[in-house]
């Protein structure tokens, strides 16, 4: 019997995939779990459509990954951090205060796991930290670190 897969199950394969099983194996334990529905001509339309329907999502959310990559480009971000003694700071510059700071800058929103710190960033300067905004798309912003 044909069956196609509603979820990941570990011996038998990926949600979508169609698989072949025997038929008691299919009607007492896939079906019944709702692991998976038999493969009729309605059920494969069905999948079908499912997956156009998720590639086209998908397209849609890495053509917005790189049209933000491209407006990360030409802005900056300015954090302002305490200093002490000899100009050097207390501490170091987080991703959570990269974000507050862009968000309050620029008003758009970046997650701050995203953002990675190729060094934690204790000095003044300008630095280029990349922000992971899509398993393909990797952005740049310039981060420009000043005394408070």
């Amino acid at each position: 019997m044909k069956i196609i897969l509603l979820q990941d199950e570990k011996k038998l394969g990926r949600k979508g995939d169609i698989i072949e099983a025997s038929d008691g194996y299919a009607r007492n334990y896939i079906l019944p779990k709702k692991i998976g529905v038999e493969a009729t001509a309605k059920n494969m339309n069905d999948l079908k459509l499912q997956k156009a329907n998720e590639a086209k999502i998908a397209q849609e959310q890495l053509d917005a990954a790189k049209a933000m990559a491209r407006e990360l480009e030409d802005k900056q971000v300015t954090v302002r951090i305490k200093a002490g003694e000899g100009g050097r700071t207390f501490g170091s510059v987080s991703t959570k205060e990269i974000a507050a700071a862009f968000q309050e800058q620029h008003n758009l929103e970046i997650d701050k796991k995203k953002i990675q710190l190729p060094e934690s960033l204790k000095n003044f300067g300008s630095y280029e930290v990349s922000v992971k905004l899509h398993p393909q798309v990797t952005g740049k912003l310039h981060v420009k670190v000043v005394e408070a």
